[in-house]
């Protein structure tokens, strides 16, 4: 499995940008890149996942993860670029009433 993370640092936000699959077998490499982002005092995080077409139970737990520290640190989270299939397994575990999600997204499944 397959998964690359490209990540911009502006002023006030940083931007992680992730493509592949996120599954067991890439959690560890998005927590490590997206967990010390999700910390930054005065910087929001926003993710597009663009360039994802697949996320499966430990990868959402990654996601909830970064959301609790970018509460613990007072900034917010961000995810974009969710194409239909990805953005309805949000719908279904319900993260979607807690993680904020940009409405630009893909739609093809």
């Amino acid at each position: 499995m397959n998964l690359d993370i490209q990540v911009s640092d502006y002023e006030n936000k940083s931007v992680a940008e992730v493509s592949g699959e996120v599954d067991v077998y890439t959690a560890a490499k998005l927590k490590e890149t997206i967990t010390p982002l999700a910390e930054q005092e005065d910087k929001r995080l926003i993710i597009d996942l663009s360039g994802v077409d697949y996320i499966d139970s430990t990868g959402l737990g990654i996601f909830i993860g970064a959301l609790k520290a970018s509460e613990k640190a007072g900034t917010s989270l961000t995810l974009t670029g969710l194409n239909a299939r990805v953005k309805r397994l949000f719908e279904i575990t319900g993260l979607h009433e807690v993680i904020d999600i940009d409405q630009a997204k893909r739609e093809e499944a």
